[in-house]
């Protein structure tokens, strides 16, 4: 039996406490304080970090932690990323501005994203809404960055979503 630490972040709301809780095997430990500061642009002013575990069948326990996604907690970061195989970043597409947040979280773990790898979930996509963002957009913005990272739209709720991040996750690491 072998375990794997993987990191859910992004933005406040963007549903890292949802997509642990689609995928745990039991109830994820949730905590949630909420912030004596203002709320942020998009009204959240909560923190929270989540933690839970999945089995494999092959008996592998993979560790699951949501990390606070204000900035300012960077210090709870850094020390939750440690040990860690790979990052799951969740980017809320109805956000005042998903690609200033996705520079955020892409900027902040860059190194760690270097040494191990990310899959990026977008959550909250309207296909519909030709004046919201697309997938392609966001393939555009990392090919400016020169970055190739797997993305795909989320819907955190769904175990078969989140299965998909993780397995990218998992098939990413495998060829690095």
């Amino acid at each position: 039996m072998s375990d794997i630490k993987f990191i859910f972040t992004g933005p406040p709301g963007a549903g890292k406490t949802t997509a642990i809780a689609s995928i745990s095997d039991e109830p994820p430990i949730i905590t949630n304080a909420i912030s004596s500061q203002k709320v942020d642009a998009n009204g959240v002013a909560a923190a929270a970090m989540d933690f839970a575990e999945i089995t494999l069948q092959d008996d592998t326990v993979v560790h699951l932690y949501g990390i606070p996604g204000q900035e300012r907690f960077r210090f709870i970061w850094e020390v939750i990323i440690r040990g860690g195989l790979g990052l799951i970043i969740l980017i809320d597409n109805t956000r005042t501005s998903p690609l200033d947040d996705l520079d955020i979280y892409l900027d902040n773990f860059a190194d760690y994203i270097k040494t191990t790898s990310a899959v990026i979930g977008i959550t909250r996509i309207n296909k519909e809404d030709k004046d919201s963002l697309q997938l392609d957009d966001y393939h555009k913005h990392l090919k400016k960055r020169n970055l190739e990272l797997p993305l795909f739209p989320v819907d955190t709720r769904k175990n078969k979503d989140i299965s998909l991040l993780l397995d990218s996750l998992m098939a990413m690491l495998e060829f690095n």
